[in-house]
C-alpha cells in the first residue's frame, strides 16, 4: 500500500511540475487567442467557403487558425459553418485548422517538448490540410453530404436566419476591445478546463508508472522505416481512446515521447485530437453513421501521412530531437526564468479576469452572450446552438451544451399543460408540402411551443408531430418527440 501511495504522490508531483513549467504559455496562449477571436473579422464567413478550391482552403485555414482551439467548439462551428451552405471539405479543413494550427497549442508544445515540435505542427498541419482538400471529394460523395445537410438543418436550429457574421465591434485600441478579448481568453480557458486537468494527470501518471520497457512493447524500435510507420499509425489510435482533445494531449505526448514513440509518432497523436471517441461520438450525431466513417477514416489517414511526411523532413534537415529525458519532474522550483515569466503571467491572467469581468460594465456586453453550461463566450449571430425557454433565449458553443441544459430542466414541467386523455393517438410522419400548405398561405404563421425544450416552433420548421388528445403537438427536433413519447405513452 505504502508502495501504491509513493507512486501516486510521484505522479501528482510530476504533473504539478507539467503545470508549472507550462503555466506562463497557458496564460500566454489563451490570451493571445482571445485577442484574435474579437479582433478579426469572421465577416461572411460562410459565404466564402462555399468550395474546396484553393482559394477557399486557404481562407478556412486563416479562419481555424484564428478561432478557439476546443474540439468541441470547433466541431460545433464546423456543423454550423456546414449548414449555412459551406463546403463540406472545407469546413472540415477549418476544423482542422481550428485544432491544430492555434497558437497555444505551438507555444505549449514548445514548452513541453521542444522547438522542433512546435515547427512540426506548422509543417504537418498543411499536410493535412493539402491531402484532405484533394480526396475530399471522391471519399465525401454528393449523395452523402447532401443527406447530411439535411439532417443538419433538420436538427439544428441555427441555419441562416438572415444574421450575419459581423466585424469586430470594438478596435484593439480601446478598453472594451480588449475587455471583449479578454472575455473569449476566460471562457476558452474554462471551457478547457477538464481536458487540461485530465491531461496533466494522466501525462504524471503514465510518465512514472509505466516502465519503459512496457512502451517497448507498444512502439516498436530498431526496424528502420517500418518502426517509423508503425509509430506514426499507433499514435492516432492511443488518442482515440484517450478520450483527452484539443490542448490536454500536450502533456500526454510529452509522456509519450518520453516512453519512445518516435517523432512522427507525437505528431500524428498530437493531430489525432479530432478522433478522440467524443469527438467520433459527435460526427455521428450531426452526419449520421455511413459519413461519420469517412470522415474518421480519412482524418486517420491523413493524420498517419502527415505524422511520416513531417518525420521524413525533419530527418532530412537533420532536426529530430534525440534527448527524450523528462526534465519537468526532475526540477525544484526556484528563481529561473520560468519561474519569473509564472510570476509575470499570473499577473497578466489576473488582469484579463478582471476585464472580462468587467466586460458588462464596459458597455460590450451587445450582441455576446455567455453559454450557460461551459461558460464560453458565443457570439449571438453565430452561436453553433440555442434554446428558448419562457421567453428568454439561451446562446450554446456546442449542441452538446444545449442538450447538458436542458436535461438540466425539468422537461415535465413544460408538457403539464397539455390536455391529458385515456386513448390518444401519436403518429410520426414526414412532413409533406400537403402538410404546410395551408400554413404557406397564411398570412401569419401560427406558433407553437415544444412541449420538452420550450423552443418555438411553427409547422413548417417541425421536425416531428404528435397527436395528444384533440390538439397537434409540434417539435423542434425528433429527440423532443421521442423524450415526449418515454413522458406520455400510448395507453
Amino acid at each position: 500500500m505504502s508502495h501504491v501511495l509513493l507512486d501516486i504522490a510521484r505522479s501528482l508531483r510530476e504533473s504539478g511540475f507539467m503545470l508549472w513549467e507550462t503555466l506562463w504559455a497557458l496564460v500566454l496562449g489563451f490570451t493571445l487567442s482571445g485577442a484574435v477571436q474579437a479582433f478579426v473579422s469572421k465577416e461572411k464567413m460562410q459565404a466564402r467557403l462555399g468550395d474546396h478550391g484553393p482559394r477557399a482552403v486557404v481562407r478556412a485555414s486563416w479562419y481555424g487558425m484564428v478561432s478557439s482551439s476546443c474540439s468541441y467548439a470547433a466541431s460545433a462551428m464546423t456543423k454550423s459553418l456546414f449548414a449555412r451552405g459551406a463546403d463540406f471539405t472545407t469546413a472540415l479543413i477549418f476544423m482542422i485548422s481550428s485544432t491544430n494550427l492555434v497558437v497555444e497549442l505551438g507555444i505549449v508544445m514548445l514548452v513541453l517538448l521542444g522547438w522542433q515540435f512546435a515547427v512540426a505542427e506548422f509543417v504537418g498541419g498543411p499536410v493535412m490540410i493539402i491531402l484532405l482538400a484533394l480526396v475530399g471529394t471522391a471519399v465525401f460523395s454528393a449523395p452523402l453530404v447532401l443527406a447530411a445537410r439535411s439532417r443538419v438543418r433538420e436538427r439544428s436550429n441555427d441555419v441562416d436566419d438572415g444574421e450575419e457574421m459581423g466585424t469586430p465591434d470594438h478596435s484593439p485600441r480601446t478598453l472594451t476591445g480588449w475587455s471583449n478579448a479578454s472575455s473569449y481568453a476566460v471562457a476558452d480557458a474554462t471551457m478547457l478546463r477538464l481536458e487540461l486537468f485530465i491531461g496533466y494527470l494522466v501525462a504524471g501518471f503514465l510518465a512514472v508508472t509505466v516502465p519503459t520497457s512496457w512502451w517497448g512493447n507498444v512502439f516498436w524500435h530498431g526496424h528502420g522505416v517500418w518502426t517509423t510507420l508503425e509509430n506514426a499509425m499507433v499514435g492516432p489510435l492511443i488518442a482515440v481512446v484517450s478520450w483527452v482533445c484539443s490542448v490536454g494531449n500536450v502533456p500526454l505526448a510529452a509522456a509519450l515521447w518520453h516512453g519512445g514513440i518516435s517523432f512522427g509518432g507525437v505528431i500524428s497523436f498530437i493531430f489525432a485530437d479530432l478522433i478522440a471517441m467524443p469527438l467520433i461520438l459527435i460526427y455521428r450525431k450531426f452526419y449520421g453513421g455511413a459519413l461519420t466513417i469517412r470522415i474518421v477514416l480519412s482524418f486517420y489517414v491523413v493524420m498517419v501521412v502527415a505524422g511520416l511526411v513531417t518525420e521524413i523532413l525533419f530527418r532530412t534537415v537533420g532536426a529530430v530531437p534525440t534527448s527524450r529525458v523528462l526534465h519537468v519532474g526532475a526540477q525544484r522550483l526556484s528563481w529561473n526564468y520560468t519561474t519569473f515569466l509564472n510570476i509575470l503571467f499570473v499577473l497578466v491572467g489576473a488582469v484579463v479576469w478582471l476585464l472580462a469581468r468587467r466586460r458588462h460594465q464596459l458597455g460590450e456586453a451587445s450582441g455576446y452572450a455567455i453559454d450557460p453550461v461551459c461558460k464560453m463566450q458565443v457570439r449571438m449571430a453565430d452561436a453553433p446552438a440555442r434554446a428558448t425557454l419562457e421567453g428568454q433565449t439561451f446562446y450554446f458553443c456546442a449542441d452538446r451544451c444545449r442538450e447538458r441544459f436542458l436535461a438540466s430542466r425539468d422537461v415535465a414541467a413544460h408538457s403539464a399543460a397539455l390536455p391529458t386523455s385515456p386513448t390518444v393517438a401519436l403518429t410520426l410522419r414526414p412532413r409533406s408540402d400537403a402538410d404546410i400548405a395551408p400554413v404557406q398561405s397564411a398570412p401569419v404563421a401560427v406558433d407553437y411551443i415544444d412541449p420538452i425544450c420550450g423552443m418555438h416552433v411553427t409547422r413548417e420548421s417541425a421536425a416531428a408531430q404528435r397527436r395528444w388528445g384533440d390538439e397537434d403537438v409540434y417539435f423542434c427536433a425528433v429527440g423532443c418527440a421521442t423524450r415526449f413519447d418515454e413522458l406520455h405513452p400510448v395507453r
